[in-house]
């Protein structure tokens, strides 16, 4: 992979989430879109506030459901009526009711399965490696520190612009981040 930039981003430290967020919302108003922000708790406006929208994994949850019903449907359909058939009692061999507890487990089975690997796969998951991981005190943010990236992947990234838009934001250290 070749990178176009010498550093990841340019990393402000904040000391309070309301000071975070403020900071993200003037960041996105000024037009930069390549935004990750971290705290150490979820921080209500957040997301908005970097241009996060909507989510995706309800509706990976719901196909994962209903290919775990239909399959589970139509594997029981298969071996009682197709592969196996059984006549007891002259019962009709597509006997549906029969079928709906299993069809049930495997939707649920099969959407619980899709909730776990979408969201491992829409977090990127797992990621053992960040470039953020190589800022001295990026480890508050699991403590009592918020910041905030503009990555230089940004179209309007500019390293002298960018740190001095971070700097008039008030943060207590605007730091570059490294590969």
């Amino acid at each position: 992979m070749e990178r176009k930039h010498d550093i990841y981003g340019l990393m402000a430290e904040f000391d309070d989430p309301d000071a975070l967020v403020a900071a993200a919302q003037r960041a996105y108003a000024e037009g930069y879109r390549q935004l990750n922000a971290y705290a150490p708790f979820p921080v209500h406006g957040l997301a908005a506030a970097i241009g996060h929208r909507g989510v995706r994994l309800p509706i990976i949850v719901l196909i994962g459901g209903i290919v775990g019903g239909v399959g589970g449907y139509l594997l029981q359909l298969w071996t009682m009526a197709i592969d196996y058939p059984l006549n007891v009692a002259g019962r009709s061999l597509n006997s549906w009711p029969a079928f709906i507890p299993v069809t049930f487990e495997t939707t649920v089975l099969c959407a619980a399965l899709a909730a776990v690997l979408g969201m491992l796969a829409l977090n990127g998951l797992p990621e053992p490696y960040h470039p953020v991981f190589n800022l001295p005190d990026f480890e508050l943010a699991s403590r009592n520190r918020f910041f905030l990236c503009i990555r230089s992947s940004d179209a309007r990234f500019d390293a002298a612009e960018t740190r001095r838009f971070l700097e008039g934001l008030g943060p207590r250290e605007v730091a570059e981040v490294d590969w």
